[in-house]
């Protein structure tokens, strides 16, 4: 038999930088197309519109890099995708979608929810510095909040390059295959925050994120 080809460069982590990695994870989704004429990988996101879909709709097929369309991208699951910028898909993720919408209002004391593309700026501003690229994803904008004050599913920085998810008492070490490595969630002190603002205002307000199975080890 032929040898497997390679992973496609398509799977993020909590930073939102790009990997080839072979294991896909819960979720797929986009920030536009990302690869050039030739199906190459040219660009780290396009426009403000960064979604988390459902693998499977409607027996839709999205091909993996087709320069004229959006490229699919791969997520362990909704803690790394909002932490990397994203937020559910209104359209085949609706219900999720419109959890996080009224979960976020709720959280900022809105007389309405707010309009998608007031969430995708609020998000657009949270994630990147001005004139980040392919290879300077890591240039992300940090915040600082007490951790005892943060919600399960937020994702904070422990040490540079160490990504972690609070859940409950705990926090874990994500990997492409899993959150791992649990240690003690401190009770004091402040943490460097990954997942946007806004994003962590929507689980403070109730927005419920599907969470990897490695979360119950």
């Amino acid at each position: 038999m032929p040898p497997e080809p390679p992973p496609r460069r398509n799977r993020v982590d909590p930073w939102g930088d790009i990997h080839a990695v072979a294991a896909r994870g819960l979720f797929t989704g986009n920030r536009g197309c990302l690869v050039d004429g030739r199906g190459v990988l040219a660009r780290h996101h396009r426009g403000d519109l960064w979604i988390t879909c459902v693998t499977t709709f409607r027996d839709r097929r999205q091909p993996l890099a087709d320069p004229r369309r959006w490229t699919p991208l791969f997520f362990l699951d909704d803690a790394v995708a909002l932490a990397a910028g994203h937020r559910p898909c209104a359209t085949c993720r609706r219900a999720a979608y419109r959890s996080y919408r009224d979960a976020l209002g709720r959280a900022l004391a809105l007389d309405a929810p707010l309009a998608a593309t007031e969430v995708n700026r609020r998000l657009g501003r949270e994630r990147l510095h001005r004139g980040t690229g392919l290879e300077r994803a890591r240039d992300r904008r940090l915040w600082r909040a007490p951790i005892g004050d943060l919600p399960d599913g937020t994702v904070i920085v422990a040490d540079p390059g160490d990504a972690r998810l609070v859940l409950g008492d705990r926090t874990l070490a994500f990997g492409h295959r899993g959150w791992t490595a649990p240690r003690t969630r401190p009770v004091r002190g402040d943490a460097r925050v990954l997942t946007p603002p806004t994003s962590v205002a929507a689980l403070c307000g109730g927005f419920a994120p599907v969470l990897h199975p490695s979360t119950c080890s």
